[in-house]
């Protein structure tokens, strides 16, 4: 539970990164951070303390401390960090493979990424460049078929054509990262968009 995920906003309400809820407590602790709730009300770390009658209620989401049984915050808030996140994304094999939700391109099946290849939609023999344009994961059957052929020579069709991503560096969907429902509202639309495959997770889940 300790180390599970937080999101953390600058006070413009911009997600900055994700922490742990150790860290998130420390934060609460300082009095440099404030814990949302689901109606972008704020707690302070004392406000967070849950009673007993409570407890059954929150289904695990509470962590006993010194101060008493603390309710787990998803987000939170800090008070003087105004930093906006940077948007470039650096290529890279597993990157492309995010930014395609680990799916063929061409034929729309989903793999693990041991089981995907890139693929230059134009080919290099063409002048091909490997550039997030010309790049698509694609799955090992559908990569020999097409070979060192055009689309339209080897018949086939793009899902989407392949863009330059604007997520923030700490939004990639990891293999297994838990994600929760109480994040969404802040997540860019185009992250949105990206991480449509992924299954938010009520933070009572």
């Amino acid at each position: 539970m300790v180390h599970s995920n937080v999101l953390v906003l600058n006070r413009s309400y911009l997600p900055v990164h994700l922490t742990s809820v150790k860290r998130a407590f420390v934060l609460l602790y300082r009095g440099v951070a404030k814990a949302l709730g689901e109606d972008f009300q704020t707690f302070n770390f004392y406000e967070l303390r849950v009673s007993p009658d409570e407890i059954q209620s929150l289904e695990g989401e509470v962590i006993g401390t010194m101060q008493g049984m603390i309710r787990v915050p998803r987000v939170i808030v800090l008070d003087h960090y105004d930093h906006v996140p940077k948007r470039y994304v650096r290529f890279s094999r597993q990157n492309v493979l995010v930014r395609d939700g680990f799916t063929c391109q061409y034929c729309g099946v989903r793999l693990p990424k041991s089981e995907l290849n890139l693929d230059h939609v134009v080919p290099r023999a063409l002048g091909g460049k490997t550039t997030w344009e010309n790049i698509v994961a694609s799955c090992f059957e559908c990569n020999r078929n097409k070979g060192s052929r055009t689309l339209a020579q080897a018949r086939i069709s793009l899902l989407r054509r392949p863009v330059r991503p604007r997520w923030t560096h700490w939004a990639h969907s990891f293999p297994g990262k838990v994600r929760y429902k109480e994040w969404q509202p802040f997540l860019h639309v185009v992250e949105q968009r990206k991480m449509s495959d992924v299954n938010f997770e009520s933070s009572r889940a």
